[in-house]
């Protein structure tokens, strides 16, 4: 990991790396970042009239645009993962929605590995399946491949497809900061603390490095694969450097939506 950086730099790095993927020729890319400052990230199509934008300028939380779906997430105090693969390069799947089972099981042995009784909210919760839900905020949402532990959400994660490309992120919160985020809300969530939980609230204070190895080895040994350490192209970092100005800097991406 390198060090944090903020919204609008680690979403344009994301965007950078899924649109300079080639699916002949590229190896999988895995990507763990931090957030500094805090930011909350809106999903690509959520309405910004759900977002109190007044308590963000107040509380100085940037806010920016997904190019992924979903609700908003507050961004701090976490490990955040991205990960840009071909169809071919993971084990077959049988839709887009259970390739979230297999990019997702990694996370699933992490926080077993962390000694916590963690499962699909799909096979947690078979009783509501026909009930899962997506909300605003997406610590508060369920879905059939959303974490939880003793019932409870941790984390999310998002998927895009294009040109054969799968694009994937997520977040890991270490630290409890699920209220900071409920009050970026129009309407806030109630009893946010039932609903959502994070490393902390289970007892885990380890830091982002020990948590950083952790997780890569986790992800080795799920999927099968020989990690090597990389940097970001020359041409990755420029693409990455006009998104920033162009659109992740942009008030008419971030607020409404609108493609620069």
């Amino acid at each position: 990991m390198g060090p944090p950086l903020s919204g609008a730099e680690n979403m344009a790095i994301d965007e950078a790396l899924l649109r300079h993927f080639d699916p002949a020729t590229s190896w999988p890319v895995f990507r763990l970042y931090g957030w500094h400052p805090a930011a909350l990230s809106l999903g690509r199509f959520q309405p910004i009239g759900e977002i109190d934008t007044e308590h963000c300028r107040r509380h100085a939380i940037a806010v920016v645009r997904r190019m992924t779906g979903g609700g908003a997430l507050f961004h701090a105090d976490e490990l955040t993962y991205s990960l840009v693969c071909s169809p071919e390069q993971i084990p077959a799947t049988s839709s887009i929605k259970d390739s979230f089972r297999v990019l997702t099981a990694f996370l699933l042995a992490f926080y077993r590995s962390l000694g916590f009784m963690a499962g699909y909210a799909g096979d947690d919760m078979p009783g509501e399946r026909g009930r899962l839900r997506r909300t605003p905020f997406c610590f508060a949402g369920r879905e059939s491949y959303d974490i939880l532990i003793g019932g409870r959400k941790i984390g999310g994660n998002a998927q895009r497809r294009l040109r054969q490309v799968i694009f994937q992120h997520g977040s890991i919160p270490r630290g409890d900061r699920l209220a900071e985020g409920a009050a970026c809300l129009r309407q806030v969530p109630t009893d946010i603390a039932g609903q959502a939980t994070c490393l902390v609230r289970e007892g885990r204070r380890e830091g982002e490095e020990q948590l950083g190895a952790r997780l890569l080895d986790c992800f080795r040994h799920t999927l099968g694969v020989h990690l090597a350490e990389g940097r970001l192209l020359p041409e990755e970092r420029a693409t990455a450097a006009r998104l920033l100005e162009e659109k992740y800097r942009n008030p008419a991406w971030n607020l409404d939506g609108r493609e620069p």
